[in-house]
């Protein structure tokens, strides 16, 4: 990242970040702040309900050093921008002079208008019909331009760069190391051949489930943090839950009200359990990876527990069982 501080940390990269460099970033783009401001709940990036002098709260949201570069930030800003240009219910980051992008201290921050809102369970199957329908709407916004900065969800990607991260975190109790690396390779094998040569250059959320969703009155999504570009089902599968015939039902609802808006290939659901032995994968190395963020073993503290290693390879074998079970077949 060509504007990272040097004196930013790699492993601990919040540490310089203090209260008054949050409060004088925002007063660099020409605001006056109170001196109020409050921490919001946020494990990969800091982001605060900032107070101001003669302007409403605003929310900040200091980037994880290190992470995303200025190029696939402004990738995430022209999209989220883009689908609210186009009416669909997403907060974009704020502009000042045709920027939404801001450096100060070395690191990366932005600006959001302040939107409360309530929690939302999808209850009724118009629920899920309405929720295919704003999903479908963010994918015909998305199916307009393709990233050419941020990644491509992938089995390489979500899978196998992963595993060669926990191989040599350390992470992973020794007596168990054979055991995981031949089980998740063997899983990644499979899961490699069940994609095949597809390549998906859809613009996604990417982490399109209840807890990004808001309602104010209106439903509306927040944080494209994690957008990349991937299968459209990616954007669906985590809003079903329940036993298998209860998933596929609410899938069937969730398509309904996509395909009221645009086509989906039904190829993809031979993809779900793919994709979530994918993010099971992923989030085990995410945690390792931030590991050295003091946040994260206060929030985590089972991680570094065999007991969470024994669940998390069960639950990965499990998987093994479920990836070539076409349990969609009803839909």
């Amino acid at each position: 990242m060509g504007m990272q501080n040097k004196a930013i940390s790699l492993n601990k990269p919040y540490e310089t970040l203090s209260p008054e460099m949050v409060l004088n970033a925002v007063e660099s783009l020409g605001f006056v702040c109170t001196g109020n401001f409050f921490p919001l709940n946020s494990y990969e990036n800091r982001v605060y309900d900032v107070a101001l002098e003669g302007h409403d709260n605003v929310i900040v949201k200091f980037y994880r050093p290190f992470r995303w570069n200025k190029k696939q930030l402004l990738e995430e800003h022209l999209f989220a921008s883009q689908l609210q240009e186009h009416e669909v219910p997403v907060v974009a980051p704020l502009t000042f002079d045709g920027e939404s992008i801001f450096e100060y201290q070395g690191y990366l921050f932005c600006l959001y208008p302040k939107r409360g809102g309530r929690a939302i369970e999808l209850k009724t199957e118009e629920d899920f019909r309405h929720m295919g329908r704003l999903i479908a709407r963010i994918h015909t916004v998305g199916s307009w331009d393709s990233y050419q900065h941020r990644p491509s969800l992938t089995v390489q990607t979500m899978g196998w760069d992963n595993l060669t991260h926990l191989r040599q975190s350390g992470h992973i109790p020794a007596d168990m190391m054979t055991n995981y690396d031949m089980t998740v390779s063997n899983i990644l094998t499979q899961l490699d051949a069940l994609w095949g040569d597809r390549e998906f250059n859809l613009r996604l959320h990417g982490d399109a489930h209840l807890g990004n969703i808001l309602n104010d009155g209106d439903v509306f999504f927040v944080d494209l943090d994690d957008s990349v570009s991937g299968p459209a089902v990616q954007d669906l599968w985590l809003f079903v839950g329940g036993d298998r015939a209860e998933m596929a039902k609410q899938f069937g609802l969730l398509l309904e009200g996509y395909t009221q808006i645009r086509d989906f290939d039904f190829a993809e659901l031979q993809l779900v359990e793919a994709l979530r032995t994918l993010r099971m994968i992923h989030y085990t190395a995410w945690i390792s990876k931030r590991w050295d963020d003091k946040a994260f073993p206060r929030s985590f503290p089972f991680f570094d527990s065999v007991d969470y290693w024994n669940r998390h390879l069960m639950d990965l074998k499990e998987q093994m069982s479920l990836i070539h079970e076409p349990f969609f077949a009803q839909i």
